[in-house]
This record gives structure tokens, sequence and C-alpha cells, in this order.
């Protein structure tokens, strides 16, 4: 009977669900401002006798548009250049911590290798932790550790200590952090969503003009210590943002999360009983690795699996240069003020270009070319890193820093469009994941290489030509196997569909040769994709 009465109860809130819809398009509600139930599932349990029945009632949320999703917006920028832009500043601080602890430059490379490292291989975990708090609570989460890590290092008496404190529970914490607020975001922006996400892009190139800044004042001023343990106070800003970014629709009873995306799971505690604590814990991690890691796309897609293993090798001398860049200039009698402007150089580049190459690359033209501009900006990236080895002279460095941040900038426009090509949307959340682990591995041992080189040599210039032919050749492989690949597939079109002589009682139909059937996704389709899944998103 209570049954009954619990399954009479949601099909009235589905009659009013259904009512209200109607009303909406009654009073010309726009309906591409409307998401699905996803955010606002809400479960209504029934008891009896120990079973519980477990219903998904949809309903809709309206995405603003504007309104408050502009201080959301205003808060994803800041959470960006507190977090991506981070990693980047430590440079300034490498000297004293070599002096500090005695240590190699190899063993101090260490601190922001395993820091970036954290930050992208944290992202399957990060979308779990969203799954089960909300977006919102991940956020401060993440602001709370990056806090305490930066904090923590501060009193650290050892490099092995700060490999813990700055390395593995700050770059989790940044991890925690950007990721939820680029993806609420886009829960907050659906027509305007293109707009957002340039401007949230920018939050980057903020912090990599501001950072530096702040970093050489702090540690003219306290030294590394007290610089840290300020930067720790700063990086809780990021649980002032996260709390700005407050639920579309708030949870009631025990609604699923933000992010919960799709149907209730199935109650599957009998199932569990009998196979096993053992066996219900190797599916659920099954399952998890299956959600958000894309092995299958890795052995089955060949466009994908040379995309990831190109930009894997990409990232073990991408921002390599981005890390000696100040040990460099310093090195060569230069003064660290005018070595940390460097970076504020670059981070000003990314914060005039980023936006206008974002709206030239959506162009029509540019549709299937993509990975060709990206392969591109990939080796002018990697052939500037040889300016470096020119002169450690202001103005060279100066010219090195505005062609690097060119070339970064398409390059990290492009990056996860070019992977929207070769995968399909919905695989998108999975495939990134996949992506963002393998990059870790190389952005974990990509300084310690260049410091063990420096200890060799004894110069700086030998890590900037390393860098400078691993960044070309892999853009080399990227452009030869693209093109390669659209050859094949080309030829391929042409032998499965041969030439058929025309009908000549049906009229004739000029049709261009080769020419197959592609739909052409309009922004409504693209909202709808992008709507499949949570998202994973970073920056460059």
């Amino acid at each position: 009977m209570t049954q009954r009465n619990g399954i009479s109860g949601t099909s009235d809130r589905i009659l009013h669900s259904e009512a209200s819809k109607i009303f909406q398009q009654a009073n010309g509600i726009d309906h591409e401002k409307i998401q699905e139930a996803d955010d606002c599932e809400l479960e209504e349990r029934g008891q009896e006798g120990g079973r519980r029945v477990s219903v998904a009632v949809t309903g809709a949320v309206e995405a603003p548009d504007g309104g408050w999703g502009w201080m959301v917006l205003v808060a994803t920028i800041l959470v960006l250049a507190l977090t991506l832009a981070f990693p980047s500043c430590v440079g300034i601080f490498y000297t004293d911590l070599q002096n500090e602890f005695h240590a190699t430059n190899s063993e101090t490379s260490w601190v922001p290798s395993i820091m970036t490292s954290a930050l992208h291989a944290g992202g399957p975990f990060c979308s779990m932790l969203v799954e089960k708090l909300g977006c919102r609570a991940t956020i401060m989460l993440g602001g709370v550790l990056s806090g305490l890590g930066m904090a923590a290092s501060s009193f650290t008496q050892s490099i092995t200590e700060l490999y813990i404190t700055a390395g593995v529970i700050t770059g989790l914490g940044f991890c925690f952090s950007f990721q939820p607020a680029v993806t609420i975001l886009g829960h907050y922006f659906v027509r305007r969503r293109v707009f957002a996400n340039a401007m949230s892009s920018t939050g980057t190139a903020l912090g990599l003009c501001a950072l530096p800044v702040l970093g050489n004042y702090l540690h003219t001023e306290y030294g590394w210590r007290g610089s840290f343990l300020i930067l720790g106070a700063v990086l809780l800003n990021c649980c002032v943002c996260g709390a700005v970014m407050r639920p579309l629709q708030p949870k009631r009873h025990r609604g699923q999360p933000l992010m919960n995306h799709g149907p209730p799971p199935p109650d599957e505690n009998s199932e569990s009983k009998k196979k096993g604590r053992v066996r219900t814990i190797w599916s659920s991690m099954l399952a998890f690795l299956s959600k958000h890691m894309a092995f299958n796309q890795f052995c089955n897609n060949l466009r994908y699996r040379v995309y990831s293993i190109g930009i894997t090798w990409t990232m073990l001398g991408f921002v390599v240069p981005l890390v000696y860049l100040v040990p460099y200039a310093t090195a060569n009698d230069m003064e660290p003020s005018q070595a940390a402007y460097l970076l504020s150089i670059l981070g000003i580049v990314n914060i005039v270009v980023r936006p206008p190459f974002g709206i030239v690359f959506n162009m029509p033209w540019f549709k299937g070319r993509h990975v060709y501009v990206f392969s591109a900006a990939l080796l002018v990236n990697g052939l500037s890193n040889s300016i470096c080895c020119i002169g450690p002279s202001f103005h060279v460095l100066l010219a090195y820093v505005v062609i690097y941040g060119l070339s970064m900038s398409v390059v990290g426009s492009l990056m996860f469009t070019v992977l929207m090509d070769v995968v399909e949307m919905s695989c998108f959340p999975s495939a990134l994941g996949l992506l963002a682990v393998m990059e870790s591995v190389t952005l974990l041992i990509g300084p310690p290489l260049a410091g063990i080189l420096v200890d060799r040599t004894g110069h700086y210039f030998h890590v900037f030509f390393a860098c400078s032919a691993v960044v070309a050749s892999s853009a080399v492989f990227l452009m030869v196997s693209f093109c390669w690949l659209d050859k094949k597939e080309r030829k391929a079109l042409n032998q499965v569909k041969p030439p058929t002589a025309p009908d000549p009682a049906a009229p004739t139909i000029d049709i261009v040769p080769g020419c197959q059937y592609s739909s052409v996704s309009t922004e409504g389709d693209k909202d709808k994709a992008s709507a499949n899944g949570a998202e994973y998103i970073t920056s460059v």
C-alpha cells in the first residue's frame, strides 16, 4: 500500500511537470535555454519489507545566460588564475630552494613537476567528488587543500617534505578547484557558452601576468618561506569563488548532485551480497575506469591514439621552458625583477591574443583543418625555444616570450577542439580523462630530466635545445600522421563507393566527386552534445 501511494505521488509530480512545460510553451519561454533534468533529479523512495523503490522525476532548470552567471564567470576566471598559472611562478623561488635544501637542479625541479602532474592526473578523482559532493563543495575543498599545502610548505625542513606539501597536496587542490569551476560555468551559460568559455580561458593568462609580479615582491620582502605562507592564504580565495557558484537547483530531499547526469543507478544490493565484497569492489573499479578512462577509444580509434601519443610526447618539453626561464635569466646576471616580468609579458600576450584566436578558429573555413593549424603552431612553439640559445639578454628573451606566447595561445585554443574532432562528443569526457593521465606522466618526468641535463652540462641553454627538439618532433609526428590518415580515409571512401552510370530516366544532379554525407552541427546541437556528460576542461 505504501509503495502504491509513493508511485501515485510520483505520477502527480510527472503530470505537474508536463503541465509546467505546456505553460512555458504557451508563454513563449525560450527552450534553448532550458537544460534537461539531470541537474535536479529527485528520488522518491518507498520502503516495503526493507526493499527500496527509486523513481527519477524529471524537471527542467533554466540556464540564466546572464544574471548571477556573470558572477560565476568572474569567479571561474579567478580560480583559473590561481590554479593553472601557479606552477609557472615557482621558478622565482628556484634558486632559494636549491640553496636552502642543498639540492641539485634535478631534485629541485621535482617540486613544480609533481604539482603540475597532480593537477592533471587528479581529473578522474575530481569527477568522482563532483558526483558525490557537487561542484560548489568540490571547489571549496580544493581551495582548502591548496591553501593548506602551500602554508605547510613554508615549515618544511627537507626537499622530500616539499614534494608532499607543495607537490601532491597543493596540486590535487588545484585540480579539485579548476575543473568543477569550468564545468558549472557550462551549466550557467547555454546560448552564450562559447563566449563564456573564451572569457574564462583568459584566467590562466591573467595568472601568468599577475602571479610572477606578486611572487617576486613577496620574495624580496619576506623570503621564500614567508612567500609560501602568504601565497597559501591567497589560494584560500578559491573557497570564496566556490561559494559564489551556487547550484542552479538546490538539492531537495535526497536529490542527485548537480553534475550527476542520467538516471539513478539501479538497486544492486542483493546482487552485491551474492558477489561478495571483493568482487563488488573490482566491478566498481572497472565501471569507474570505463566511465572516466577511454581505453576502448585508445584501442579502436586510430586518430585518438595518434593524437594522445603526440600530446603526451609534447608535454615532455612543453612546460619545461616556463620552469627554467627565470633561473636561466638570473644565472646570467639578470635582475630577478626583470626575469619575473618576462613571465608577466607572456601572460599579457595570452590575454590579448587568445579571445581573437578563438573567434577566428571558429570560422567555417577552419572546419577539418584544426589539427594542421594546431600542429603548425606547435612546430613554431618548439622552434622558438632555440631563440634562448642566442643569448641571455633581456631583449632576446623578450622576443622569445612574445613568439612563445603567440604559439602557446594557438595551441591552448585548439588542443581540446582537435580532441572533439577525433572522438564523439559522448566519449569526450572519458577521452580527456585518459589523455590527462597520460600527460601527467611526461609532465612529471620532464623538469627532472631537464635538471639532470643542467647538472651534467652546467648550462641552462641545453634545456631549451632539448625542449625545441621534443616539441618540434611531436608537431611533425602529428602533422604527418593525420595527413596520412586523411589520405587513407579518402582512398578507402573512393574504393567503397565506385561511380555508377546515371539512370537516363532520372533527373541529373551535380554531386562533387568523393563527397560523402556529413552532418553540420548547429549551435543547439553543440549545446546538447556538451550536456551529455561532465566536462573535463583544462587549459594550457
